[in-house]
Order: structure tokens, then sequence, then C-alpha cells
């Protein structure tokens, strides 16, 4: 799961990096993405580590503000 890779190394306690993943799952599933090996989820991985970064820790906030950037999935 690229979300773990990409937080090793990231300035996030336990609990922060728990509200992160449940937004990139959020996120995931909301653009229809069940494939964990997708290259998007990588970039999907990145732009809520990024979000997150500016100081927002709710988990449905860090999604809502991942789709909303991302897109609103598929049609």
């Amino acid at each position: 799961m690229p979300v773990y890779r990409l937080l090793q190394n990231a300035p996030f306690g336990p609990d922060e990096i728990g509200g992160l993943v449940a937004a990139y799952d959020r996120t995931l599933s909301a653009l229809g993405l069940t494939h964990r090996n997708d290259p998007i989820t990588r970039l999907v991985a990145s732009r809520i580590i990024a979000i997150a970064r500016t100081g927002i820790r709710d988990s449905a906030e860090l999604a809502d503000l991942a789709i909303e950037e991302l897109g609103s999935g598929p049609r």
C-alpha cells in the first residue's frame, strides 16, 4: 500500500498516521479505486500527505479535500 511507504519518513505520529490512512481509504473508495497497486493510488497518498502538512488532521476533511483536488471519481 503506497500510503504506508510514503509515511515512513513523514513527521506524523501514530494517531495522525491512522487518520491519514483512514482518509486514504475513504478517498480511494470515493474515487472508485479498488486496486491498491494502481499507480494513481500513489498520487492519492501524496495529495493526502501534502494536505495534512498544512495542518489539517481530520480524516474526513482530508479525504474531502483530496477528492475535490483529484476529481469526483467515475461517472
